[in-house]
């Protein structure tokens, strides 16, 4: 059996890459790190880290033990935080991830519910990815986010539950344009891992699309929009964070995306949580 302390130790020599800084965060001194990995290499039989210049660096082997330690060390946490709001030794706490136009739209109405109904929770929110918010789940940094997926796969361990299907829409400054009406046109597109399917639905539709602009900001996108300057594709969702003048907006009928609420684990899920997931499961189907 690993022992639990000298996982977080490489844990935090993982996210470091030191171990003065990993000391500084555990509050222990340089050798008594050292001891630690030395320990845990022991334990595994296995060479964890290595000399790299002045510093270190971890091995392969390292790495994947890392990757675990980092899990389990954020699951024994929040396990840590479950109890504790159980017996009644602090209250509870929900850490809560979403993505931008959830965050101008359906969280902020569903934070507002909890906190009315149960003031004494701590809440606290992260405006990040989708992917970025799957990885803190797995390393107990979030417990439950709001995420959105173009496929209906769920990586394993999480548990989804569909909130609603968002419509994507075409942005151009004309009413009922088709994506084929603008095969030969400027488009404004997000990120190389956020415009797979938005690439996806133009093949579908015969073409290639010219991507001349890359931002993930609606704001941005919508303003060359309206300029002239291209045409792009926007969900639902966004469109009712910000809409700008000069802009039409047509639904594609055949591309959208799925909007979920994500959870890490077996339930049942902390009280805080259970509150946090109960109310914007209310705001979405007020909507």
């Amino acid at each position: 059996m690993l022992d639990t302390v000298r996982l977080r130790v490489l844990a935090a020599v993982a996210e470091h890459g030191s171990i003065t800084r990993a000391a500084e965060q555990l509050h222990y001194s340089q050798p008594a790190v050292s001891h630690h990995l030395a320990r845990l290499e022991a334990e595994t039989g296995v060479r964890l880290v290595q000399r790299a210049g002045r510093g270190i660096r971890l091995t392969a082997e390292g790495e994947l033990l890392a990757r675990r330690a980092t899990e389990i060390v954020g699951r024994l946490a929040a396990a840590d935080e479950e109890l504790a709001a159980l017996v009644g030794l602090r209250t509870g706490r929900v850490r809560v991830g979403g993505f931008q136009s959830a965050f101008s739209t359906l969280i902020p109405q569903a934070a507002a519910r909890l906190l009315a109904a149960s003031p004494q929770i701590e809440l606290q929110m992260t405006d990040l990815h989708p992917d970025l918010a799957l990885q803190m789940l797995r390393d107990g940094k979030l417990d439950c986010a709001v995420i959105f997926r173009y496929d209906d796969e769920v990586p394993e361990g999480f548990r989804c539950v569909p909130l609603f299907d968002d419509v994507m829409h075409l942005v151009s400054r004309r009413a009922g344009d088709t994506l084929a009406d603008h095969r030969d046109s400027a488009w404004i597109a997000g990120c190389e891992r956020c415009r797979r399917d938005f690439v996806a639905a133009c093949a579908a539709a015969g073409f290639t699309p010219r991507i001349a602009f890359t931002s993930e900001d609606v704001v941005v996108e919508q303003a060359l929009v309206a300029a002239g300057l291209g045409v792009t594709t926007l969900p639902g969702l966004a469109l009712r964070s910000h809409r700008a003048p000069g802009i039409q907006a047509t639904p594609i009928a055949a591309f959208r995306r799925r909007v979920l609420l994500a959870t890490f684990g077996d339930p049942p899920d902390p009280p805080a949580t259970a509150a946090f997931n109960a109310a914007i499961r209310a705001v979405v189907s007020e909507e």
